[in-house]
């Protein structure tokens, strides 16, 4: 989301924590990604009273109990509906989702194309550590064949998805990946994806020492590579091809965006005032008129 209209303020990053102890397990890479984001907030002055923290089910679902905003602790595969729900509810305000492989593209796949086309005005982390890691180390949709899990103990039949190159096929106007290895660079992808107008997509890869032995810190390390400098980032066939990973590194930086694209609460907007509704778009009053 754009986060120009909001109230702006200047607190350091550790003023965006809060009181709640961070329970993960040592050695995960959700610490590195955590970081990234209480300086990302940081840095775009996002106020947490105009702020929505909303999560699924898993180990990275846990996220809003860290973060001084309001918070929502949704269902597993849910958080991305209810997360379009509060933005067009209350389009002042900021909307970040954040979620795990599992919880985002596996039970909540079906909501994730539906998100990207339809420019939900929100901003979606999503923590790629290849694994369930909350309930004790399954196969997730970003495991690969190698990873003996407790559901496949002689390997994985399946592939892994691409999770950015689903994402630019299926329309998000900002598509980004990192590595929580790098928190400075999680960090400034996740702000310009604040400061984005539109559906803002950052992967992140992250390191789960207890229940994936090889996806490791140092695995992730050989696997990224920053996207070079000379990139254009407007360019969606450009963006595809570092996306498919030609020299099989997994390109680390903004991949793709693109401005001035409808939003969905602009479109709703727009309907409202073709049915004669008011003129002045206010939320608050068309979810008015559908009560008793």
């Amino acid at each position: 989301m754009s986060t120009a209209a909001l109230n702006k303020v200047q607190m350091p990053f550790k003023d965006y924590k809060s009181e709640v102890p961070v329970v993960w397990c040592p050695g995960c890479g959700h610490h590195g990604i955590l970081n990234g984001l209480y300086r990302a907030l940081a840095d775009a002055g996002v106020d947490p009273t105009c702020l929505v923290n909303v999560s699924g089910i898993g180990c990275s679902s846990r996220t809003p109990y860290f973060v001084k905003s309001y918070k929502m602790h949704t269902l597993h595969g849910r958080a991305g509906a209810v997360a379009t729900g509060v933005q067009l509810a209350r389009p002042d305000l900021a909307v970040v989702v954040t979620g795990g492989d599992g919880d985002g593209f596996s039970i909540g796949g079906g909501h994730m194309p539906h998100m990207a086309r339809k420019n939900v005005n929100l901003t979606y982390i999503l923590y790629d550590n290849g694994i369930y890691g909350l309930t004790k180390g399954q196969y997730s949709p970003t495991s690969r064949p190698e990873l003996k899990a407790y559901t496949t103990p002689y390997g994985g039949p399946d592939e892994p998805m691409n999770p950015c190159l689903y994402m630019l096929t299926y329309g998000a106007t900002f598509v980004a990946q990192a590595f929580a290895g790098k928190p400075k660079i999680c960090a400034d992808l996740i702000k310009q994806a604040l400061e984005h107008k539109g559906f803002s997509y950052v992967n992140i890869f992250s390191q789960c020492p207890s229940f994936n032995k090889i996806d490791t810190i140092e695995f992730y390390r050989d696997l990224v590579e920053e996207i070079p400098a000379g990139h254009d980032v407007t360019d969606i066939g450009a963006a595809m091809a570092l996306a498919r990973r030609p020299n099989g590194k997994a390109p680390m930086g903004l991949l793709y965006k693109e401005e001035g694209k409808p939003t969905l609460d602009e479109k709703m907007a727009g309907l409202v005032q073709k049915l004669g509704g008011h003129p002045d778009y206010d939320m608050k009053k068309v979810i008015n008129l559908f009560r008793p």
